[in-house]
């Protein structure tokens, strides 16, 4: 149990670093598919990745087939939206219940690993009727966290792990008027499918 405890806490920290590097991303153009070229803190062992475009055309083609998941937080669900085409909220790392605790590096409050990510994971493609063999899609903010969430299922034996590498809010630009602001990349910039009404049954919570 301690050894599966820090393998998760080293791929929680890497995830961490990529958090605290968005900024390097900025540059990715909108819809771009050339990967040998991805930011360092989009990539994954994995490797296999979506624009958010191929994605939902992807989810549309076989609805049933194809698992989608939103792996970011819960407030970001609620205040910021999310794809329409989810089928569930499963967050890789999650703000504790209180958060009273601030991250000074990265200017937020502080995230800690969700250890019920993998299980919630099963959970969620056992009620599709999936397995282990499932095509899997996942998406966060702007490509950093689904990146690792997807290397933390290809440990767990899924194989078919696609990472949405724009997110939903895509990457900051980094001068103009608009600097700072999420307008470069990104499923709703891009003009997706998304809401900010949630449905209770895609929604986390913890067991």
């Amino acid at each position: 149990m301690m050894k599966k405890n820090a393998t998760f806490k080293q791929w929680f920290a890497v995830g961490l670093l990529a958090v605290s590097s968005l900024n390097l991303a900025a540059d990715w153009a909108s819809g771009s598919t050339d990967w040998d070229k991805l930011p360092d803190v989009k990539k994954s062992k994995v490797g296999l990745c979506l624009t958010p475009q191929q994605a939902y055309e992807m989810k549309k083609k076989d609805p049933k087939g194809v698992a989608f998941f939103d792996v970011r937080t819960r407030a970001e669900a609620m205040y910021v939206g999310w794809p329409s085409d989810a089928d569930a909220l499963v967050p890789y790392v999650e703000h504790p219940e209180l958060m009273t605790e601030w991250d000074d590096k990265r200017f937020m409050y502080k995230l800690e690993p969700n250890q019920d990510f993998v299980p919630e994971v099963e959970r969620r493609l056992k009620d599709m009727g999936l397995g282990k063999d499932a095509t899997i899609i996942v998406i966060c903010r702007s490509g950093d966290r689904s990146s690792k969430a997807q290397d933390r299922l290809q440990m767990a034996g899924y194989n078919k792990v696609y990472s949405v590498a724009e997110g939903v809010e895509g990457d900051s630009a980094k001068e103009g008027a608009r600097s700072g602001q999420r307008v470069v990349n990104g499923w709703k910039n891009a003009n997706l499918p998304w809401t900010y009404k949630l449905d209770k049954a895609r929604m986390y919570f913890p067991r």
